[in-house]
């Protein structure tokens, strides 16, 4: 029954999500999950360059896995022809990689995309595909999932009140103040069940605005290439329909992300886990210390931006 009267609610407009026809779970690992468990997969092969996280699912269900290279344009260093009962994951880096994801559809069976740094991207039919709420936008939680292969299981629907202090607080405190509180979600985030999404995550990303996120992005994207291209060592292309999630600044300037830092430019480190897992002569090892990856999300207008690229340029 409904509840009427009382005191009031969050007050958010009645919108729709962008992936509204997806799976609606609560993470990004748990999509992954999901994927293994439905297909029935054995093994799978997942890229050096990739958070640890990933490991999660992969561990729960005792599946085996193998670790694979890239190459200096982000793009997969394959050897090993797939069984069928084995499956690849690759990642959409950066957002940028939504040409290379199209071409890999055709050639590689039992692919399965992350699209976690990628949401706007479209996904391809036939192709298992997931993205993460929260790397876009101000949510504790939240991921969707698209898969022909689907669950019969009866999962419970996730709460999530009390992971929001991190994203009250930085409106009324700041972004340090709320930084611990940030990190202690992520560390609730793991090892967490299938659940579906929230009521409550549901709700927020009904409430956005997601033709302006996209231009905003893409708008940030542009600015930020044409003044740092020529000054990038990482050379790529943006597709037609990516829209990125940060921008990816490869330099041998290894003070940048301090001296970031400093002037409040907040810089997060794409994955720290690889300092373990690779050799200091692997690429990963490489892209992990070098790779600044710079903020362009709908927050910023064209001082912020300005402001980034006066500090790497003078």
């Amino acid at each position: 029954m409904n509840e009427i009267g009382g005191y009031f609610e969050l007050e958010l407009r009645t919108g729709n999500e962008y992936h509204f026809n997806a799976i609606k779970l609560n993470s990004g690992r748990n999509c992954l999950e999901y994927i293994l468990r439905a297909r029935g997969y054995k093994k799978i092969y997942i890229p050096y360059f990739t958070c640890d996280v990933i490991l999660e699912p992969i561990n729960k269900l005792g599946i085996l896995y193998e670790f694979y290279s890239i190459d200096k344009q982000l793009d997969p260093v394959l050897n090993a022809k797939l069984e069928n009962d084995e499956a690849l994951l690759y990642t959409n880096y950066f957002g940028i990689k939504s040409a290379k994801v199209i071409e890999l559809s055709s050639t590689i069976k039992n692919l399965i995309i992350d699209n976690s740094q990628a949401f706007f991207s479209n996904p391809i039919d036939g192709i298992d595909t997931f993205y993460s709420a929260r790397k876009f936008f101000g949510v504790p939680d939240g991921a969707y999932l698209y898969t022909t292969a689907v669950l019969e299981d009866e999962f419970e629907v996730d709460k999530s009140f009390e992971r929001f202090s991190h994203l009250l607080k930085r409106i009324d405190l700041g972004a340090s103040k709320g930084f611990d509180d940030f990190r202690k979600n992520d560390s609730n985030l793991s090892q967490q069940p299938i659940k579906y999404m929230s009521k409550l995550t549901k709700s927020l990303l009904c409430n956005i605005d997601y033709e302006f996120v996209r231009e905003k992005r893409i708008e940030n994207f542009n600015l930020l290439h044409s003044n740092l291209s020529d000054v990038n060592q990482l050379n790529f292309q943006l597709s037609n329909d990516s829209v990125p999630m940060v921008y990816p600044y490869l330099t041998d300037r290894f003070d940048l992300r301090q001296k970031l830092i400093d002037n409040k430019i907040y810089i997060a480190t794409y994955w720290p886990n690889i300092l373990q897992w690779c050799d200091e002569n692997q690429i990963e090892y490489f892209f992990t210390n070098s790779i600044v990856p710079l903020p362009l999300d709908q927050r910023f207008d064209f001082d912020s931006i300005k402001l980034i690229i006066d500090l790497i340029l003078l």
